[in-house]
């Protein structure tokens, strides 16, 4: 294996997960991207030194992480593969799950990166992105009548912002605004924090999000970043209190938090 590319690997890894490691430096130093097929197996046994069981331990480690796919029969191999963001959101969530995530600790995230995304976006929406919003916000244009629909509203409202996040140039925010939204949610139904209808939480997100159409549609980057930024505040403030108020209706009588 090329020294120079092992010297900048942990020692601690193992023997197949430094060749994987390797190998993934290798496809970013020649530019492969997804669907290019991977050298044989002999090939990468010659270029790393190693013996083909280390290599085959190495693709399966690669396989497990997403980052390429073997094809069996005619035009087989080992090929290139793009970790899809819902995979990636999926792993990602996997490590918060026992992490204990509060409501302040997603919108300590949300209230720093959704301001700027729609500064950032302001003016730049066609007329189609700003009617596929304002298409989210009518699943929730009545307040909720049932608990469950309580459940859908705030599900739908969390898709607005996704949906606002997928319009971004830039990956990085675009991912990590999903996912907070997608951890939200998450936090919602696995704690029951829709089960009183809330009618301020209601009307005033539906507000924040018409107001903030009309400042992405002027091209109003300051007023945009203003709303979101109230918005965030205001929602953080209200699935507080609902967190709280929930709680306290679920604990024995006498129960003192």
């Amino acid at each position: 294996m090329p020294p120079a590319i092992i010297r900048a690997i942990p020692e601690r890894l193992s023997r197949p997960q430094q060749v994987a490691e390797a190998i993934k430096s290798w496809v970013m130093a020649n530019g492969w991207v997804p669907g290019d097929r991977l050298p044989s197996e002999q090939d990468l046994i010659d270029r790393f030194g190693m013996a083909k069981g280390t290599i085959r331990e190495a693709i399966r480690i690669l396989e497990a992480q997403g980052l390429v796919k073997s094809r069996t029969g005619p035009g087989g191999g080992v090929f290139v593969h793009q970790v899809s963001e819902e995979r990636a959101t999926a792993l990602l969530g996997n490590y918060f799950y026992f992490q204990h995530l509060t409501i302040d600790d997603v919108y300590q995230i949300r209230t720093v990166l959704e301001p700027e995304l729609a500064a950032s976006l302001a003016g730049k929406l066609s007329e189609a992105q700003l009617h596929a919003l304002e298409e989210v916000m009518t699943c929730y244009a009545a307040p909720a009548r049932s608990a469950q629909e309580e459940r859908e509203q705030h599900i739908s409202s969390l898709r607005f912002h996704a949906l606002l996040a997928e319009m971004s140039e830039n990956p990085l925010l675009r991912f990590l605004i999903r996912f907070t939204a997608n951890m939200l949610a998450d936090i919602t139904v696995s704690r029951k924090l829709y089960a009183q209808p809330n009618q301020e939480l209601w009307s005033s997100g539906l507000d924040y999000q018409s107001r903030l159409v009309s400042a992405l549609r002027a091209g109003d980057a300051a007023a945009a970043r203003q709303i979101l930024a109230e918005h965030m505040k205001n929602a953080q403030r209200l699935m507080r209190m609902q967190e709280t108020v929930l709680t306290q209706r679920f604990l024995p009588e006498g129960t003192i938090i």
